[in-house]
């Protein structure tokens, strides 16, 4: 699920996007649109604690969520299961009109310590892709899914990046034949699993991946950071 955005990082973000062609997702750009927005910086930093770090994942939030406005306006029911998962990548590079700010995210994320803000950024998507398409897996396969799709979305975006072609037709070629591979070997463990010869040697491998489950939809109650508003205690 993607979870609404701040207003106040919403004008943040839009502002930033004037600057980051030129300086990047960085402190510059974090305090340029702070000053054009004429909020102060104190009040900033409330929402964004890291600056522009954070716009940087508002900025892949928002197209995650034009992606799925955009799937939910669009009519796919004639299109095959592959195809639907081809259409929605293809929604979510086209939601990033501003392709510099996309290439400046890249290399913020490929830096070492905000590594792991990019890969949670696109196993978001690819989780969003999933559960658009009414993805139920609950078990290992829920994170095989999610793993593969954020493999050909990471590729795709980078080739995306590079392309000149007219209407990125040569990306979106290359985007299904990405597709193709994954559904050809979709096929190839299909058969493994069918073999008489072959299964019992993945016995051991499946039984220990059946331990292995999808995280609660729902938020738990006992880990570290979660609150709940307090009762009221009755006047007496």
């Amino acid at each position: 699920m993607t979870l609404p955005i701040n207003p106040l990082k919403e004008q943040l973000l839009d502002a930033a996007l004037n600057h980051v062609a030129f300086d990047g997702w960085s402190e510059p750009t974090f305090e340029a649109a702070v000053q054009d927005v004429g909020v102060d910086m104190p009040l900033a930093r409330g929402v964004c604690p890291r600056g522009a770090v954070d716009l940087a994942m508002a900025f892949h939030l928002r197209g995650d969520a034009e992606m799925l406005a955009r799937y939910e306006r669009e009519d796919l029911s004639a299109l095959r299961y592959s195809e639907k998962i081809a259409a929605l990548v293809r929604f979510r590079l086209e939601a990033a009109t501003d392709k510099e700010a996309v290439r400046r995210g890249t290399t913020l994320f490929a830096l070492p310590h905000n590594a792991g803000d990019g890969a949670k950024a696109v196993w978001g998507t690819a989780d969003a892709i999933w559960n658009a398409l009414g993805d139920t897996s609950r078990d290992s396969n829920w994170y095989s899914k999610r793993a593969t799709l954020s493999a050909v979305y990471s590729s795709t975006v980078l080739f995306w990046l590079g392309d000149t072609s007219e209407d990125h037709a040569a990306t979106w070629a290359f985007l299904d034949r990405r597709i193709d591979d994954v559904m050809r070997f979709e096929k190839v463990k299909a058969q493994v699993n069918a073999s008489p010869l072959l299964k019992p040697l993945l016995a051991g491998p499946k039984w220990a991946l059946s331990f292995l489950k999808a995280p609660p939809d729902a938020n738990r109650d006992d880990l570290p950071g979660h609150w709940s508003a307090p009762t009221k205690t009755p006047n007496p």
